[in-house]
């Protein structure tokens, strides 16, 4: 149980694990997510299930080394198991047959995106999918994403692949162009959403998106990912993780996001200066 039967590395920094996990494959719908620790004592990770299959019994996460938790998490191999996985978690995606929607993944975010691109697919939705990134490679998903997709564009920030820019541009350049939707779903860095999103609700297309907050217990009792929606408080974890793009208080929730970067940046430091001392022979007097 919870065994890694696959890894897989995506980009120098994104990782794919499939990991052995009956239950939460039998029950898991596109847009939710499971919160693991890579170790008994290690901190809890929000990450959402990329994919399942419900017979074979796998579930598979994709993940950004980042901070401490997700390095101990990249060390794990083939056959390592995970200690704790908690889920599914949160909301799925209310997946109806829309017309034609477009759904628009940044960086890692096309992780979470790629799940809610297969789902609308199969309910027979015209799909149209934009991913982006810095540099043609750390693209991530491309393959996977042309098998569930009607129309597959691509941006890059410094115009190694595809459009020499962002997501939000091939947005506007398809709209110029003519082309309308129904239905849209925007992953990535929150500024990313942000803007993206403004675009498209701008046009009068409802839009979603997976926001992520400071989450800790996943359950809706410790607060920490509280985000204000048309007004309103409510907690990525069990009131989202999407939420209507257009109700969105963008500014609190960036703000939000920054509230424990000096810690985590001193905690870095500190760990690594450890390190360095129990590798470092000590000069014997």
């Amino acid at each position: 149980m919870n065994t890694i039967i696959k890894k897989e590395r995506l980009s120098e920094q994104v990782l794919r694990y499939r990991i052995r996990s009956p239950k939460i494959a039998a029950k898991r719908k596109a847009g939710q997510f499971i919160i693991l620790r890579a170790d008994e004592d290690g901190e809890r990770i929000p990450l959402t299930i990329a994919n399942a299959n419900p017979s074979e019994g796998w579930i598979e996460i994709i993940f950004q080394i980042a901070g401490h938790g997700t390095k101990d998490l990249a060390a794990l191999n083939e056959g390592s198991k995970v200690p704790d996985i908690a889920g599914p978690l949160g909301r799925p995606t209310h997946i109806a047959k829309y017309g034609r929607c477009i759904c628009i993944g940044g960086g890692v975010g096309v992780a979470p995106l790629f799940p809610i691109v297969k789902a609308l697919k199969e309910s027979d939705n015209d799909v149209t999918v934009v991913i982006g990134a810095r540099s043609e490679k750390l693209i991530i998903l491309e393959e996977d994403m042309k098998l569930f997709s009607n129309h597959l564009h691509i941006a890059t920030d410094d115009g190694s692949r595809g459009t020499h820019g962002f997501v939000s541009d091939v947005f506007n350049t398809l709209w110029d162009k003519g082309e309308r939707y129904d239905f849209a779903v925007v992953i990535g860095p929150p500024v990313m959403m942000k803007v993206t999103s403004t675009l498209t609700v701008k046009q009068g297309i409802k839009t979603f998106v997976s926001l992520n907050p400071i989450m800790i217990d996943g359950t809706g009792m410790c607060g920490g990912c509280r985000v204000t929606v048309f007004g309103e408080t409510k907690f990525g974890c069990v009131d989202g993780p999407e939420f209507d793009a257009s109700g969105i208080d963008w500014d609190e929730m960036i703000r939000r996001l920054g509230a424990y970067r000096d810690f985590e940046h001193n905690y870095t430091h500190t760990h690594q200066c450890k390190i360095l001392e129990q590798e470092t022979p000590r000069s014997k007097k």
